[in-house]
């Protein structure tokens, strides 16, 4: 089975989180921050991943740091659980309604990092949330992750089906990424022979 746990400690955050990406999509998530516990949740269900986090960060100043190292541990927790990549499908897209809001999301697990990121959410906050903070979490992904993602907003007005098509889209295109292909017999998805 595909798992990892990173735990991540600074000044500014105290982070405990496992990944089992063979899962069934069960999560317990406490991270301070009530809107990102429901993105995280979303994004566990719709990926068929297993997720267990707690943190405890500053967010009596905002929930910047939380938001941040946590993108950071969960890219981290994809990296360590996918190992060599042997057998994986590499690729993943979706495009995903969510009422008014239409999100197309793409992954590539390359070994390259890079965020293509398109969403104009209308709103500054949903709830006490900073809605800027989303591409601040996925770019700490990426980075840690190793891979190419876009994410782009077709349409939509309501900030938080945008933020919540976002996480449904991409949980959706990761999972189709990290599958195992049976055809690749273990091989790397790459004429390089390496991502």
């Amino acid at each position: 089975m595909r798992t990892a746990s990173v735990n991540r400690k600074t000044a500014e955050t105290d982070i405990c989180l496992r990944l089992t990406l063979d899962g069934t999509g069960k999560s317990a998530v406490d991270s301070g921050c009530g809107f990102l516990d429901h993105m995280l949740t979303l994004l566990a269900a719709h990926g068929r991943f297993d997720l267990e986090l707690t943190c405890c960060g500053d967010t009596q100043v905002d929930d910047h740091h939380t938001v941040e190292d946590i993108g950071i541990c969960l890219g981290r927790a994809f990296s360590d659980a996918l190992g060599d990549r042997h057998g994986i499908r590499r690729y993943g897209d979706t495009i995903l309604p969510m009422d008014e809001a239409l999100i197309l999301t793409a992954v590539d697990f390359s070994g390259r990092s890079w965020l293509g990121y398109d969403l104009q959410i209308p709103a500054q906050k949903v709830g006490t949330f900073d809605t800027e903070l989303v591409e601040e979490f996925w770019l700490a992904f990426v980075r840690q992750a190793q891979c190419a993602l876009h994410i782009r907003m077709l349409a939509g007005k309501n900030s938080h089906h945008i933020i919540e098509g976002a996480f449904k889209s991409v949980a959706r295109s990761l999972r189709s990424a990290v599958e195992i292909d049976p055809a690749l017999c273990g091989q790397i998805p790459s004429t390089k022979g390496v991502l």
